[in-house]
């Protein structure tokens, strides 16, 4: 199968204050059409950055990105309203992404109103046919968004983000605000669209739980940068980095018998703005030696499909 998306040394920088925040720092890799790429990370590290980089949100600083083999890192404002028919996003909070004096229908009929082209019935039809697949009763077609609970509300912006039919959405922590109960149904449904339509998503989250249940692949980034990249199940039962070690040590087992040994990662957090040459992880790796300091790590691929950047990766791990 080929790639849908391709990302080659993607970054992105902001100009600040205090200097230049590398948000997104020379990031690479592929999505397969009808697949799920995790992405996760702790909070600030740029995956929601990340996201809004590839859909042309914001300007990438440098590097490509490409849509089934076509370069779409610099395109005018022409074509990126063609490639938004097949570019999505939902938003991670669905009352802050759903403005407040439009209805359900209203919400959810503005992509083809924005596009063009389309006859009433045609919208009418669509409508109707999208709020029956995300599971929102019809006599809501009038309601507004204070007049809904937080798993109607991010209904509405999941039929928001199919209307067009694309083919890729980023979903931007798109559970994260919602009960637990609720964001199980959420997920499902997610992955019922996706199986019926075969959509392609960025899946952005900061919880591994979630992550590993709606996941084909996982991105692990820190601070800007891609420090690990597997299939789920083998970044779960054997991840190679020692943040990734970390980040999943504290995923609670519902198990009471099962004893887990927590990873506490200690000292400061590299700076990402103007930040120095070396491994970024490096003032918090228990593992840490000089060059770890001085030297950027490169990508390094381990079996088929587990990449990791580390340079101790064969001895921390017995490889």
């Amino acid at each position: 199968m080929s790639n849908i998306i391709e990302v080659q040394h993607l970054k992105k920088y902001f100009n600040t204050s205090s200097g230049t925040l590398h948000a997104v720092d020379d990031v690479s890799f592929g999505i397969e059409e009808g697949e799920t790429l995790g992405v996760v990370g702790e909070s600030g590290c740029g995956k929601s950055t990340l996201g809004r980089v590839i859909l042309h949100l914001l300007d990438s600083t440098d590097g490509k990105i490409l849509y089934r083999g076509e370069d779409i890192t610099q395109v005018d404002r022409e074509k990126m309203s063609e490639l938004r028919k097949s570019m999505q996003i939902i938003f991670q909070d669905p009352f802050a992404s759903l403005n407040p004096r439009m209805t359900v229908y209203q919400t959810i009929r503005e992509p083809m109103d924005i596009a063009g082209g389309f006859s009433k019935e045609e919208i009418d039809k669509r409508v109707y046919e999208l709020m029956d697949t995300v599971g929102l009763a019809r006599r809501l077609v009038n309601a507004y968004p204070h007049e809904l609970d937080g798993g109607r509300r991010q209904r509405v912006g999941i039929a928001r983000a199919l209307v067009l039919n694309p083919k890729f959405i980023v979903c931007d922590e798109p559970v994260s605000a919602l009960d637990v109960s609720i964001q199980a149904q959420i997920l499902n449904l997610m992955q019922d669209i996706q199986e019926a339509t075969g959509l392609t998503y960025i899946f952005i989250t900061h919880d591994l739980s979630v992550v590993k249940y709606i996941s084909n692949n996982i991105l692990v980034m820190y601070l800007g940068q891609m420090v690990e990249k597997a299939e789920s199940d083998a970044l779960f039962a054997a991840p190679l980095h020692p943040y990734t070690k970390a980040l999943l040590s504290a995923v609670p087992i519902p198990n009471v018998h099962h004893e887990k040994q927590r990873i506490a990662l200690k000292g400061e957090l590299t700076s990402p703005i103007d930040p120095h040459d070396g491994c970024r992880f490096a003032s918090r790796c228990p593992y840490a030696k000089e060059k770890c300091f001085k030297e950027n790590p490169v990508p390094e691929m381990i079996g088929e499909n587990h990449m990791v950047v580390c340079h101790y990766v064969h001895e921390i791990n017995h490889l």
